[in-house]
């Protein structure tokens, strides 16, 4: 630690180290620790059931380095500030770095903070607390409930189902949801009903009345006789106007955003996952380079109260005024409640500060990151702008014996409608003016034929909506729950919805048979209030556990013994014979979803890749074959694929299994090397490298490109991507960074 470095800062990630840093001055050393520190042991349960259920946490694989690290700078600091993330995974985050530290630091304090700007920070600093111990007990609680379902329920389907399966205790309850709605869909029947209306002509426009009853709601009839009996009874007869109603209708803005309505109003707007939106709002809230300088964009984004500070709500009046003027402005502030906001210490989400408007700050965000913040922005400022106001005129007429209504508005003012539009319609038909006893002559009478449709799929922003409507999940736990459903293949997308799987549906039935209470909706919504309450200091962590665990170790044992294998279920007969010994081949669900397999397995190992149609059909997949043999069986190479990417592989596999990486068609530019770029695909994404590793330790993040250097002469360049300067090519030279644009 520098010398004028007094004070120790630790937050999660180094982007938001980055933007904390600029803030404070040399006297301060900001660092991250990558997130979690501890956790329980991934090849043990980790929870010590007879003794209060105890959690044993160990040092995650791979952060030993960085935890000596960070007590290396602990012991050089004066001070040491906690300032993970204000939530119960912040918190925990917390509590670990503080049991590891103490021993080194006895002055160690936590701070939290709503959003990343230079007055929070300090203000932080200025009121260190201590660590929430009822927080991190609810964070703990979560954890070892989802680590109790998993480790004692995952073995089960890997024994009944399929191995690699795994159940989690929320992912179950939305996977039933899913699935439940795509058993509504298959077992609606249609049914048949008829609309009648008809036209008129007023001022040289059709006005359209529709057949309604006493108490003016349209009516629905049940063949095209009904319709065409009361036409027939209608016909020659004027449409007189009975009554003419006017009334002034308030459209109120809606509440600044919440993590579940900022993802759903993501996912409705700008097509983005929940996935997609929290990692994008985290960039947001973390900070961006704006100019010559960072700044957090929007407040912290895992929250589910609307409430906003008289500071914030001040600003937003103020910029208010000043882009649509003082008549937009409500003569008081509007205020919001939460139905239960647990987290509502955190405010709602919005923009840090109002003056960066988005059109000012679009040049230094990248495209997706400036719509995000634009929808965060606008919906803060309509919430504290005037209700739009619009006149409704209803009208009743009859014809014959029959009554009809039309309807229309007209928006008289568009208050919050000025930068913030709804999904709804927001003009209805515009009416001419009628006067009461009027009478016209029937243009034309119109049956039309409906029938009634079933209720839809769900898509992301209908799902997040039911589970927290249902008190399923909450916040930060939204987008991990479909992110996962979906990785596990217990369900698919199809037209931006969710169908569940034939893996999905089989696990479904099996869960709700054995396990009816972790899959019971009402059931987990009940727990997720008592770890609220965990977290209000209301309850205690080791009765809840042990209630819980009572129940579900009790379905586990009669699961055991009662719950039905499905693997053969799972297995579809096909026409295909196996390449090398000639026995029928079956269709098979493996981790990575559906494969075609050989019969006789585990004898005979030959195994094909299919790719499913939308119809539920399947066809082999196309292998792409290369000009070059197997160098140790003969055969063509072929490209193949997995998780990771494509690979080159021999057609012969599973006699012959040679394997190499995909290359790229260029001899490595290291001076001496004779080895080939190769494409390399791992979990952290896709590099290139070279064929003769590890002697040679040739690596780059970015694509080579065979074009020599015109500054420094290195023979390769690599392509690159910046807003700013669009697709350009850099010299691979470190000491040159020579650019050309990529043409």
């Amino acid at each position: 630690m520098d010398e004028k470095s007094k004070h120790l800062v630790i937050v999660e990630s180094p982007a938001k180290a980055k933007t904390i840093n600029k803030f404070l001055g040399n006297e301060y050393l900001v660092t991250a620790c990558f997130g979690h520190i501890k956790d329980l042991p991934r090849n043990v349960m980790g929870i010590n059931i007879n003794k209060n259920f105890e959690p044993q946490y160990i040092t995650i694989p791979g952060k030993g380095k960085i935890l000596t690290g960070l007590k290396a700078e602990a012991g050089e600091a004066d001070k040491v500030y906690l300032a993970t993330d204000p939530d119960r995974e912040g918190e925990t985050i917390s509590s670990h770095l503080y049991e590891e530290l103490k021993k080194i630091n006895h002055t160690i304090y936590r701070i939290t903070f709503n959003e990343i700007t230079r007055d929070a920070i300090k203000e932080a600093i200025q009121r260190p607390e201590k660590i929430n111990m009822n927080l991190v007990q609810a964070g703990v609680t979560r954890r070892q409930l989802d680590r109790l379902v998993g480790y004692e329920l995952s073995p089960l389907l890997w024994k009944k189902v399929m191995k690699g399966l795994s159940a989690g205790r929320v992912q179950s309850v939305a996977l039933r949801l899913i699935c439940e709605r795509e058993k509504e869909i298959k077992d609606f029947v249609k049914e048949e009903y008829w609309k009648l209306s008809l036209q008129i002509e007023k001022d040289g426009k059709t006005v359209i009345f529709y057949l309604c009853d006493e108490k003016n709601k349209e009516v629905s009839l049940k063949n095209e006789d009904e319709c065409r009996k009361i036409i027939q009874e209608s016909i020659n007869k004027r449409l007189i106007i009975n009554s003419i109603e006017k009334k002034i209708k308030y459209k109120n803005p809606a509440p600044p955003f919440i993590t579940s309505t900022l993802q759903q109003e993501a996912s409705k707007k700008l097509r983005f996952t929940a996935k997609k939106t929290m990692l994008i709002a985290q960039k947001l809230y973390e900070g961006m380079d704006i100019g010559d300088t960072t700044v957090g964009l929007v407040t912290y984004i895992r929250t589910d109260s609307v409430r906003v500070n008289e500071k914030a709500i001040f600003s937003a009046r103020k910029k208010i005024e000043e882009m649509f003027g003082n008549n937009y402005l409500p003569e008081k502030p509007n205020f919001y409640r939460s139905k239960r906001a647990i987290q509502d210490a955190h405010e709602a989400i919005r923009p840090t500060d109002v003056s960066l408007i988005p059109q000012r700050i679009e040049k230094y965000l990248d495209r997706d990151s400036y719509k995000l913040y634009r929808l965060i922005y606008y919906r803060f400022i309509a919430s504290q702008m005037k209700e739009a106001v619009y006149e409704q005129t209803n009208i009743i007429a009859r014809c014959g014996d029959y009554l009809y209504k039309t309807s229309g508005s007209i928006l008289k003012f568009d208050g919050f409608l000025k930068c913030w539009l709804t999904d709804e319609d927001e003009t209805e038909e515009i009416l001419p003016e009628f006067k009461e006893g009027e009478g016209y002559d029937v243009k034309e009478f119109k049956p039309e034929q409906y029938f009634t449709q079933p209720p839809p799929r769900y898509n992301e922003a209908a799902l997040i909506k039911t589970l927290e409507e249902n008190g399923v999940g909450r916040p930060s736990t939204y987008a991990v729950i479909i992110s996962t459903i979906q990785d596990r293949r217990y369900v698919k997308k199809e037209k931006g919805r969710f169908v569940p799987t034939e893996l999905g549906m089989m696990t479904n039935e099996l869960l709700i048979k054995s396990f009816p209470e972790i899959v019971d909706v009402e059931f987990t919504a009940r727990l997720e209030e008592q770890l609220d309450d965990i977290e209000e200091g209301k309850k205690e962590r080791v009765a809840i556990l042990k209630s819980f665990y009572d129940i579900f170790k009790k379905d586990v044992e009669k699961a055991k013994l009662e719950m039905p294998d499905i693997k053969k279920n799972l297995e579809k007969k096909t026409d295909y014979k196996c390449e090398i010994c000639g026995s029928p081949m079956v269709v098979k669900w493996g981790k990575y979803g559906q494969f075609l397999a050989c019969s006789k397995f585990p004898d005979c190992r030959f195994v094909k890749s299919i790719v499913e149609k939308e119809d539920g059909s399947f066809e082999i997949e196309k292998e792409e074959r290369l000009d070059e043999k197997c160098p140790e069986c003969g055969r063509t190479l072929v490209y193949k694929k997995s998780r990771f990417g494509r690979f080159v592989a021999c057609s012969g596999y599973p006699l012959c299994k040679y394997t190499s990486s995909e290359k790229l068609g260029m001899k490595c530019p290291m001076t001496g090397c004779e080895g080939e770029i190769i494409i390399i695909t791992n979990k952290r994404g896709r590099m290139y490298g070279c064929s003769e590793y590890p002697e040679c330790q040739f690596r780059s993040y970015y694509k080579p490109v065979d074009k020599k250097c015109d500054k420094c002469g290195s023979n390769i360049m690599v392509e690159k991507e910046s807003k700013k300067d669009g697709k350009y090519l850099e010299c691979i030279n470190k000491g040159c960074k020579n650019r050309v644009i990529a043409l």
